[in-house]
């Protein structure tokens, strides 16, 4: 494993981190696995140097985080060794308060504290703007769980550059804690965060830990066929991806690696990726992810892997494809060529 700074915190990650999206109960996902069967994965993650993880309060309605605390008191070495981060307010509240209304937070951090067992989280993100709660008391309420020691960092997910803009001049208008990491979609098959999203991420050093490095698994090359998984995972792509899923295929073949390792290799290379988020289900998955960190991309391989691609709608929601009829601009910039 290799390590990198987490934006302008004191962290060191993982270059890779490792998402616990996929294990707790499959009442929330078909294909989620269960404590017994995440098991292998995390003590693979902890042998192979993984130290930041991500969860969700909304995964498996809580049990996802619950699973991560246990497993990191089995197979971690101590707690300051190992980075916890979790997510807020993808769904709205229930009852008096909005996914992320200062009362809201102010229980959800207790909880998510009490499911992973531990007395603080070190990366505490909101997990989708909440249209509901004004800005000002999104970070207000954010920064009353830094102060309360119950979070060292915030971070931000998926939203529109100029949200992000104004949320971060909100805090230092006010005085308030700065997000200091954005988890947003990207991959070779959505590239829309290069015009805005990571010029600005890179321009604050903001550290990015992109979500879905594999397109669910499309950029795999393993889910052509015509199965019931690949069907799910084909309502999220485009005709035009298979052209960039044959190029990702194509250069793996040439360099006898693997076309995740390939997909991930690319991530990799764009200075503003701090560390994507990996998941596994199964054996192997792992040991490919870590396998790309060796691969250095030439210039002419990275031209030929982002070729093909077209430009589409922004997307904001990881279940939200582009409307039929929409139309994207197709000024998508090389905005990271080394």
């Amino acid at each position: 494993m290799r390590y990198i700074d987490l934006g302008t915190t004191g962290l060191r990650v993982s270059r890779l981190a490792f998402g616990a999206s996929s294990y707790g109960s499959r009442d929330w996902m078909p294909w989620a696995l269960s404590e017994d069967d995440a098991q292998p994965h995390y003590r693979a993650a902890f042998e192979h140097g993984f130290n930041l993880f991500d969860t969700a309060e909304s995964y498996s309605s809580g049990l996802s985080e619950e699973i991560l605390g246990r497993a990191i008191k089995r197979y971690g070495t101590g707690r300051d060794r190992v980075v916890i981060a979790t997510k807020v307010g993808l769904a709205r509240g229930e009852g008096v308060s909005h996914g992320l209304s200062r009362k809201r937070i102010r229980h959800a951090i207790d909880d998510s504290l009490r499911r992973l067992g531990t007395d603080y989280i070190d990366l505490y993100q909101i997990h989708r703007l909440d249209p509901h709660t004004p800005l000002e008391e999104v970070m207000l309420a954010l920064d009353d769980v830094v102060r309360a020691g119950k979070a060292l960092y915030i971070g931000a997910s998926s939203m529109h550059a100029w949200q992000f803009a104004t949320l971060q001049q909100l805090a230092g208008r006010d005085g308030l804690t700065r997000f200091s990491t954005m988890q947003n979609k990207y991959n070779l098959l959505y590239r829309e965060e290069e015009r805005e999203t990571l010029p600005l991420c890179l321009h604050q050093n903001v550290a990015v830990l992109p979500y879905s490095p594999l397109a669910r698994g499309l950029l795999a090359g393993s889910r052509r066929q015509d199965t019931e998984r690949s069907r799910v995972v084909r309502d999220f792509a485009r005709p035009e991806d298979e052209q960039v899923v044959d190029r990702v295929i194509q250069v793996a073949a040439e360099r006898g690696a693997k076309p995740a390792q390939i997909a991930l290799a690319w991530l990799l290379h764009n200075p503003a990726v701090t560390a994507p988020i990996v998941g596994a289900t199964r054996a192997g998955h792992l040991d490919d992810a870590v396998a790309a960190l060796d691969i250095a991309l030439s210039a002419e391989e990275l031209e030929r892997l982002e070729a093909p691609y077209v430009p589409q709608q922004v997307q904001l929601d990881r279940n939200v494809a582009p409307a039929p009829g929409q139309t994207a601009s197709p000024d998508l910039l090389p905005l990271f060529r080394r």
